[in-house]
């Protein structure tokens, strides 16, 4: 029943956060560090942000394998599924949020950061759960783990490679810079913030949900 309970909080989370990420997408300032590559990725080709996502994420799963080897475990497996639902889930919001389309500096700062609350409500969701973790969080915990590093120090250059990662595809693709802007570092800097700030605030929520002792 517990672990019932663990992945309905999961799941829920999961959708909060692909609203997160489609508000801050639709606000026109430069999407999440995570969603960079995707992004761009569906600006120049024939896919949705979350078909790329699905793509992103089964690239950063292999990667892990690679990384990890043979403690590479059975449950890590889980985050295809997982990865499945996440780009499944952001193309139903970016569906719904279709006729979003703010034009005034002012309104897209607004939604941008309407969106990073509620993706930092989803990350704390997800960090409520504690059952599996999106491919993301898991690739660089699968790089501290094999090279005995600090977890926050290579969050932050995992982040910033994928936003360079993903402006220069812009520029590639593009010649010139889409996707990546002011609302990317703002998110980056934000949603964790929010995410930390709840989990200390909720702090009795996991003995109040669940048999933690």
């Amino acid at each position: 029943m517990e672990k019932c309970k663990r992945y309905f909080i999961f799941i829920v989370g999961l959708f909060i956060n692909s609203l997160g990420v489609s508000l801050i997408t639709k606000a026109d300032l430069g999407t999440s560090p995570i969603s960079s590559i995707p992004y761009v990725s569906s600006l120049n080709f024939p896919f949705t942000l979350g078909v790329f996502t699905i793509i992103f994420s089964l690239l950063l799963i292999l990667l892990q394998l690679f990384i990890l080897g043979k403690n590479f475990r059975a449950e890590h497996y889980l985050q295809i599924p997982v990865s499945i639902a996440f780009g499944f889930f952001i193309d139903i919001c970016m569906f719904f949020l279709t006729d979003l389309q703010p034009v005034m500096y002012f309104t897209k700062l607004f939604y941008l950061l309407i969106g990073c609350v509620v993706l930092g409500v989803g990350v704390y969701f997800e960090i409520l759960a504690d059952v599996v973790m999106l491919p993301g969080e898991s690739f660089v915990r699968a790089v501290v783990y094999r090279w005995k590093t600090d977890f926050g120090t290579i969050k932050i250059a995992f982040d910033v490679s994928l936003s360079c990662i993903a402006a220069l595809l812009s520029f590639l693709f593009a010649g010139e810079l889409f996707g990546v802007r002011e609302g990317t570092i703002i998110a980056a800097l934000l949603v964790g913030f929010i995410a930390r700030t709840l989990n200390r605030q909720l702090a009795f929520l996991p003995t109040a949900l669940f048999s933690v002792k």
